[in-house]
Order: C-alpha cells, then sequence, then structure tokens
C-alpha cells in the first residue's frame, strides 16, 4: 500500500484527523482513472497543469469558466549541467517552447488560444532567452530568437501579456540582474508580439483582485477570485498596503543589480474552499541597514494565508523557511523539477517536518531522478514524496465544481498519450 492509496482512502472515509488518515491507510482504494487517458476539463473545474520538460518551469491554468493562462514558459540549458542534468521528456528533438505548446493545445478548451500569459520573472527557465533557442530569425530587421514564450507563441495565441517591469523596466531599479539577455529577450518578444499580433501587455499590479479574471462567464462563478500577492519586490497585506521590502535597502546602498529570484511575481487564487500558492523562485535574503537580515519568505508568510496546495518556491533549492510552512499549512506542495539541485535534502526536511504544523502532506515534484532517490534514500522526508514522481510526470491539480475537493494527477511525460499514472483525491 503506497501514500497514493492512503490520501484517496482517506476522502472516501472523510476524513479529517491523523488516527482516521492511519486507518483509511490500511483499507486504501484503487482509482479507476489510472491507466487510462487523461479525462480532461469540464465547465466549472479549476485545473493547474504542470508541464514537465526537463529543461523549464511552465504552468498552465483552465479557470471554471475556460478562461486560460500560461504562467511561465522556459527554455534553458539545462541538459548541459551534466551529471546535473535530469531526464528531458518526451525526449530532446524538440525544444521546451514546443513541447509546451503541444500540451497546451491538448488541454486547452480553446486549442490555440490563451487568454493570459505571464512571466514571473527574467530568468531563462522561465521565460527563455536568446542563448539557448530552437531558431533565430530576423524580424522587424533584428535578431529574433524562438525560446520559450516566443517560441510557443509560433503555436499558440496569446490575447494579453502580464510583465512584472513593462514598459519602462525600471521597477524597483533599472537593470535587476545580469543574467544572460533574458530581459532583453522579452522586451523584443513583447514589442513584436504587440505590433503584429495585437498583443496586449499589462504590468503587474501588487495587490490588485481585478487584473487577472474570468472572461468567458465571470458572473456565474463568484466564488473565484486571484490576488496578486507579490512583485518587483513588494508584497500586499490583507489591509490593502503595499510594502516595499527592498527600500530601505536601495536608499541605503544604491546596488546596481537585484537578484531577479526576489523579483517574482506571486499570487493566492482562491475557488470556494480551495486555495493555491504560486511564487516564482522566491529564494532571496539581504542585509539591512541596521545589520538585520530580511528574510523575504517570511515576510511573505505574513501575509499569504493558508492553500491547500503550493507550488514550492525555486523548485525546493534553498527556499520555503519554517514561517512561510507554517502559513500555508498546505496538504500538496507541487515542484518543477529540472536539475538533480532541486528539493535539496535541507529544503524538504522542512515541508516535511510536523512539528511546523501536523498532518499529511504529500510532496509532488514533476521528476525525482534515480540518482536523487540513491542518494536521499532512508530521508524521512522521502515517506512523503509521491512514487509517481520517480520517472517524470505533468502533475494536474483538478479542482472539482464550486471548490470543495480536488484531485492531484501524474500524467505520463515519457510520450503525448497523456495516460494516467496516479490520482490522489482530497477534500479542502
Amino acid at each position: 500500500m503506497d501514500r497514493r492509496d492512503f490520501i484517496k482512502a482517506s476522502v472516501v472515509a472523510g476524513i479529517t484527523c491523523m488516527t482516521d488518515w492511519e486507518r483509511a491507510f490500511a483499507r486504501g482504494m484503487k482509482d479507476p482513472q489510472v491507466g487510462k487517458t487523461w479525462k480532461g476539463w469540464k465547465k466549472g473545474e479549476f485545473q493547474i497543469h504542470f508541464i514537465y520538460t526537463g529543461v523549464a518551469e511552465s504552468l498552465f491554468l483552465i479557470f471554471p469558466d475556460g478562461t486560460t493562462m500560461l504562467l511561465d514558459c522556459g527554455d534553458h540549458n539545462a541538459i548541459g549541467r551534466g551529471k546535473l542534468a535530469v531526464p528531458v521528456l518526451p525526449n530532446a528533438d524538440r525544444h521546451a517552447g514546443e513541447w509546451i505548446a503541444r500540451y497546451v493545445e491538448r488541454v486547452n478548451p480553446y486549442k490555440t488560444d490563451v487568454d493570459y500569459m505571464m512571466l514571473s520573472h527574467y530568468h531563462s527557465d522561465h521565460g527563455g532567452c536568446d542563448t539557448f533557442y530552437a531558431d533565430k530569425v530576423v524580424r522587424d530587421g533584428q535578431d529574433y530568437y524562438l525560446s520559450g514564450f516566443s517560441q510557443a507563441a509560433e503555436t499558440l495565441h496569446f490575447k494579453k501579456a502580464i510583465d512584472r517591469c513593462w514598459p519602462d523596466y525600471n521597477d524597483p531599479i533599472p537593470s535587476t540582474e545580469k543574467s544572460g539577455n533574458n530581459g532583453e529577450h522579452m522586451k523584443r518578444f513583447y514589442r513584436y508580439m504587440q505590433q503584429h499580433r495585437g498583443m496586449e501587455i499589462e504590468k503587474f499590479r501588487v495587490g490588485a483582485m481585478n487584473q487577472i479574471t474570468l472572461q468567458k462567464n465571470p458572473e456565474k462563478y463568484p466564488n473565484f477570485s486571484i490576488r496578486n500577492l507579490c512583485g518587483n519586490g513588494k508584497i500586499a497585506t490583507p489591509d490593502g498596503r503595499i510594502v516595499d521590502l527592498y527600500k530601505e535597502y536601495i536608499d541605503a546602498n544604491h546596488p546596481k543589480t537585484l537578484n531577479e529570484n526576489g523579483m517574482s511575481l506571486g499570487m493566492i487564487i482562491s475557488y470556494g474552499d480551495f486555495k493555491f500558492y504560486t511564487a516564482g523562485d522566491f529564494s532571496d535574503n539581504f542585509k539591512m541597514p541596521d545589520g538585520t537580515i530580511r528574510i523575504i519568505e517570511d515576510e511573505i508568510a505574513a501575509v499569504c494565508g493558508q492553500a491547500n496546495v503550493t507550488k514550492i518556491n525555486h523548485h525546493g533549492h534553498n527556499s520555503m523557511t519554517p514561517k512561510l510552512l507554517a502559513a500555508l499549512r498546505s496538504q500538496v506542495y507541487v515542484s518543477c523539477v529540472w536539475d538533480q539541485l532541486h528539493n535539496l535534502t535541507h529544503v524538504m526536511d522542512i515541508v516535511a517536518d510536523r512539528s511546523i504544523y501536523p498532518g499529511e502532506r504529500i510532496i509532488c515534484p514533476t521528476m525525482m531522478p534515480a540518482e536523487r532517490r540513491a542518494e536521499d534514500a532512508g530521508k524521512a522526508w522521502m515517506n512523503d514524496v509521491a512514487k509517481a514522481s520517480y520517472e517524470g510526470g505533468h502533475v494536474v491539480v483538478n479542482v472539482a465544481k464550486g471548490g470543495k475537493k480536488y484531485t492531484v494527477s501524474y500524467l505520463s511525460a515519457q510520450d503525448e498519450s497523456m495516460t494516467v499514472k496516479s490520482v490522489m483525491h482530497f477534500n479542502c
């Protein structure tokens, strides 16, 4: 009997306390969808697809009325990491932007039309770059690189982009990090899409609850909302204030660069009783003028609230503080993996620590490679890792109509068959 059976049975029994969870573990059940083709999306469901390629992070979201968003679409030379690389799936014949676009076409109720695209921050594994790409062409008299979002846009039609810095790229300072030409790559992409495809572009508004909205039938789902939690080093408090975490540091030090991870855009998405936390690659700490260390994730912990499902910050690499875990108190943690150094042991120890908050939780990496399983064999947190992750897979969170319950499924990433490998059931 594995943890998948344990989780499923607990919902069937309506179980909420530890002793009942333990009794449910002994019963178990087999989900009838395993081995079948993914059933797709139905009106009223909220789906989060964590798309695995082995080189990038990408989430495709389908809101209850069919509004869609592609959140991040990277292209990154992770295979150049040598022994630290993880399997590239389905294979390396195509770059990530094309694999991601093909996945979106399979699950999107509107095929190639996507309402929103959003880049959490300007790193290549989230948006693409001009140093690792599928092709280089000349458009509007300059080099144009098909990488990440720009490659996906050869197939997908984005109506609106949400960007952290557009149009002046000076928030909180003119240049946030010398990290290749990822910012320039995205600027070039935005200009082309605006001029030739009619794509709208907006700057992410920290604290807004009306920027990313249902576009098809909003009045039918009043219990669905998206709260812009953080971005550009600022966070929104529940009482409506915007706190600039970096202001004192910038005023005192006048830095020319900042860690791009700390600029990540974050959101809380709510549907009925269900809540989802996602915030890019937060893992940033810095010294304040008085010598104290400001830990950004601890600041997020003060404003985020609880979430049923959490996307692990920064792929589980030097992230997820105890304060943040205590605030989120999630049942499910999903990690987007493209490197052997993701889901580091000291991070997973925190995620699995029942002294931070009690109760079962399950860790769902998009890949838990054999090398890491061998290295971490016997570690207590490995008991919380979904075994379906061992061969890698797309992770799909499907929230039922009304937001009272949800499932977490693994789909095969070895091919494009969309075969269901496991299903875990939860109550909110």
